[in-house]
């Protein structure tokens, strides 16, 4: 979800400060969260800045671009084998744990790349995730 624009957030900021209604009915006014408000409020008094605040970033992937490939490779050479043997092969080349969920993770993702391939989409995406 993107975050609200500063135009937008001005209005709320605005329209309590000169109403002096409560947080929970700008809440109701403009839609939005009674946290957003509350946070919003709390974010002028502290800062003084009515910009939203950078993303967190997310999960870090376990497995690099690298392994990856590794991990198509060892399927590749042994498309027979379970999760549990892959992930202690993944293990043995390269001492990075995973566990099955991970690794049944990565083989999804892995087939979805196969899938669209096979329809002409770039290969790229697999490394923009």
């Amino acid at each position: 979800m993107k975050a609200y624009s500063l135009d937008f957030r001005q209005k709320i900021v605005d329209t309590y400060l000169k109403e002096g209604s409560s947080q929970r009915k700008i809440a109701k006014r403009f839609d939005v969260a009674l946290s957003f408000v509350e946070k919003l409020l709390k974010q002028l008094r502290e800062t003084g800045d009515l910009t939203p605040k950078p993303h967190g970033g997310g999960r870090i992937p376990k497995l690099n671009a690298e392994q990856l490939s590794l991990v198509s490779a060892l399927v590749e050479s042994d498309n027979d084998a379970t999760l549990k043997e892959l992930c202690q092969q993944l293990q043995e080349k390269t001492t990075i744990t995973i566990s099955r969920s991970t690794m049944g993770r990565v083989l999804e993702l892995g087939r979805t790349h196969t899938f669209l391939n096979t329809l002409g989409v770039a290969q790229s995406r697999l490394t923009q995730r």
